[in-house]
């Protein structure tokens, strides 16, 4: 065997070895979480749940001895019926594992960016996020009690998936296979065909091609404009509906799907949708809205009488879980309750601070997508709107996760060449130590912390002092293949 082959065989044996240790430690985290958390959130929805599908109403179910009730829309009540017919250990995996799917997915899409600035695989460097994010305070907790939070959060990455597409059409690149004619002297194929030209002047493609591995194969690069799959079918044929979804996921056409279905399964994820219009992107916010009422509408007609018991008088008891006073709710909400000594906040005193922080991480986050910088302005969005909400848990603060993210790569950037000044130093070594301290936060027992409102600190700061990253120029792209010129002169231009 060739040392070539040698080499990959190992390489792929190491890579399947890692594979099956990092899913086997996953397995015994998520085993660990739901033995010490117990379940406890998803066990109070179980049962009433089940209750429901027997007749009764959904939210009169109380847990014998804490006395919480269900607090989830109608629609997610819709969506985790099929959970309530399992037993609750089996249905916590099923939800644990499909929160850690959601995890890892959302930590490849927000550390893309970061890979292909230092020129990096995205794979390796998502597989280390998710796993350091795997031992966190927020993730332990929403895995362990059972809680959606992780799903929710992938929803919303999903949707700055899609505006990044939306808002930033990058150059794309299309393998077009055109039958070769044959010369009628030597019979090779002619890869200067005239048809292929006829073919790329009717779309509109402009770039000088190059050869792929296929000798009937061109790649040309383009502009993103509308396609039609395939790139020779006539104006007067339908195009498939495959073909129509593929277009509109490779364009973003559905940014705006994902932070609709989490506004209609969660409260908070609210804030986002309101955040589309500040950050200008209306198309993605009409289309989230557009989503959050169909998805109501539907819970409205599988369930009339629990959508109107739950926007008419469940919403609005904010202590249903939990009293707001309680060491576990780290927003604002909690704190100044604990502060005044009373069992819930003075509401004009709160409402003003809530007001007064949502406009701060909101005027921020558009700061920051003025500076090209997309996941620092939904993490600060995230991080108001679990700032300000009335009752966040630990499991709710999954938007502090990203934030460490934003500080660490703010503080390992790449440096430039020359002399930074002294200011820039120290400000990359304040980040630097800030992420650290901040993971080592996360990391930490909650009891340790719940009583020095440890959270709630790190979500006012942030909130307000959270750098975002601006986009460096890109550089100039080269096709494969094709060397620098020797001597940099002007060449004329082709016709």
């Amino acid at each position: 065997m060739p040392v070539i082959e040698k080499r990959a065989l190992r390489a792929a044996r190491t890579r399947s070895a890692l594979v099956t240790v990092g899913g086997l430690v996953t397995l015994a985290l998520i085993s660990i979480a739901l033995s010490r958390y117990g379940l406890s959130t998803l066990a109070v929805t179980h049962a009433a749940v089940r209750e429901w599908l027997g007749g009764a109403e959904l939210y009169s179910y109380r847990e014998p001895f804490t006395q919480a009730g269900a607090a989830l829309p109608p629609a997610l009540a819709i969506i985790l019926a099929p959970l309530a017919l399992l037993p609750l250990k089996a249905a916590g995996w099923i939800l644990a594992l499909a929160g850690v799917a959601a995890l890892l997915l959302s930590a490849a899409a927000l550390t893309a960016p970061i890979a292909r600035r230092y020129g990096r695989r995205r794979a390796p460097l998502a597989l280390v996020a998710a796993a350091l994010a795997l031992f966190t305070e927020p993730v332990r907790a929403a895995l362990g009690e059972g809680r959606p939070e992780l799903l929710l959060f992938g929803l919303i990455v999903a949707d700055l998936v899609a505006l990044r597409r939306a808002q930033q059409p990058a150059v794309m690149r299309c393998a077009i296979t055109v039958p070769p004619r044959r010369s009628s002297s030597l019979g090779f194929p002619s890869l200067n065909s005239p048809s292929l030209d006829d073919l790329l002047s009717s779309h509109g493609f402009i770039g000088d091609p190059f050869r792929s591995n296929r000798s009937s194969s061109w790649i040309y690069e383009y502009p993103a404009v509308p396609l039609r799959w395939p790139l020779w079918r006539p104006d007067d044929q339908v195009v498939p509906l495959r073909d129509r979804l593929r277009q509109g996921w490779l364009d973003g056409s559905w940014a705006g799907v994902g932070i609709g279905l989490a506004a209609a399964f969660a409260v908070t994820p609210v804030i986002f949708l309101a955040g589309l219009f500040v950050l200008r992107r209306r198309r993605a916010a009409l289309t989230a809205l557009t989503t959050c009422v169909t998805a109501t509408l539907a819970g409205l007609l599988f369930a009339p009488r629990e959508t109107m018991t739950w926007f008419g008088n469940t919403l609005w008891e904010l202590n249903r879980t939990e009293s707001l006073n309680a060491p576990g709710n780290q927003a604002l909400a909690g704190v100044l309750a604990r502060l005044y000594g009373f069992p819930a906040p003075p509401v004009l005193v709160w409402l003003s601070f809530a007001a007064l922080l949502l406009a701060v991480g909101l005027i921020r986050a558009r700061s920051a997508i003025g500076a090209g910088d997309d996941v620092t302005a939904f993490v600060l969005i995230g991080l108001a709107a679990a700032a300000i909400g009335p009752m966040t848990t630990p499991a709710e603060l999954i938007w502090l996760v990203p934030a460490l993210l934003v500080l660490a790569d703010g503080a390992l950037r790449r440096r430039a060449p020359t002399r930074r000044p002294r200011h820039a130093r120290f400000a990359d070594t304040f980040q630097a130590v800030s992420a650290i301290c901040g993971y080592a936060l996360l990391l930490a027992a909650p009891t340790t912390l719940l009583p020095w409102n440890g959270y709630a600190v790190a979500l006012i700061l942030l909130t307000s002092a959270l750098p975002w990253r601006p986009v460096p120029p890109p550089a100039a792209r080269t096709h494969p293949g094709k060397r620098a010129a020797a001597i940099p002169v002007p060449r004329a231009s082709r016709p």
